[in-house]
C-alpha cells in the first residue's frame, strides 16, 4: 500500500498517510463501511445524488463534534439530492448513541473500523494509528470528485463554505 509523508500533522507531530491521493476530476473510490445498524454500506449504494464524505478522527472529538453538527445544519438547505456521510473509526454502537445524544438527522455516520475500506481508497487512513485524517471530498451524481480538501493538521476544522459552494453548483 502507498504511503504519502509529509501531508498531515496531529498537534503539530507529522503522520503518514495510507492508500492513494484521490483528486479532483477521479473516479471517486468505492468503499464498504458500517452503518449504525450494523448493515454494510457502499458508495454505490447513494448512486445519482451528491455526496458529502465527511472523514473524522472520532466524534468524540471536540472538532469532529462541530464539523459533524455544522453539516447537519446545512443540510436542511440541500435537499434530497445531496448526502452527506461522516466516516470515521468509532463503532457503530457509539457514532449512533453521538448522533442521538447531539440531535444528529441529516447526516448518515458510517463506521470505517472493519476493514478501514474508506481510509484507505481514499488514501487518509493514519498509519499506525488506524485513524483517519480530516478531509472532506464531493462526488457529483454520476461518481465524479469535484472538490478534495485534506486538512493538513487534524485539529482544523474544514472550509466549510467552499464545501458547500461545490455542492451547490452540483445541483
Amino acid at each position: 500500500m502507498k504511503e504519502r509523508d509529509g501531508l498531515v500533522t496531529i498537534n503539530g507531530n507529522p503522520v503518514t498517510l495510507l492508500g492513494n491521493e484521490v483528486k479532483v476530476g477521479d473516479t471517486a473510490p468505492d468503499f464498504t463501511a458500517i452503518a449504525n445498524d450494523l448493515s454494510a454500506v457502499t458508495l454505490k449504494d447513494y448512486k445519482g445524488k451528491v455526496v458529502v464524505l465527511s472523514a473524522v478522527h472520532s466524534l468524540d472529538t471536540s472538532i469532529c463534534d462541530t464539523e459533524t453538527r455544522t453539516f447537519n445544519q446545512e443540510a436542511a438547505a440541500l435537499g434530497e439530492d445531496v448526502k452527506i456521510l461522516t466516516i470515521s473509526m468509532d463503532l457503530p454502537f457509539a457514532q449512533k448513541r453521538w448522533c442521538a445524544a447531539a440531535g444528529i438527522d441529516r447526516v448518515e455516520t458510517l463506521s470505517d473500523h472493519r476493514d478501514a475500506s474508506f481510509g484507505e481508497e481514499y488514501g487518509v487512513l493514519i498509519k499506525g494509528k488506524r485513524l483517519l485524517a480530516r478531509a472532506v471530498f464531493v462526488a457529483d451524481k454520476d461518481g465524479i470528485v469535484q472538490h478534495a480538501q485534506l486538512l493538513e493538521e487534524v485539529a482544523s476544522e474544514p472550509d466549510y463554505q467552499s464545501v458547500l459552494d461545490a455542492v451547490k453548483k452540483l445541483l
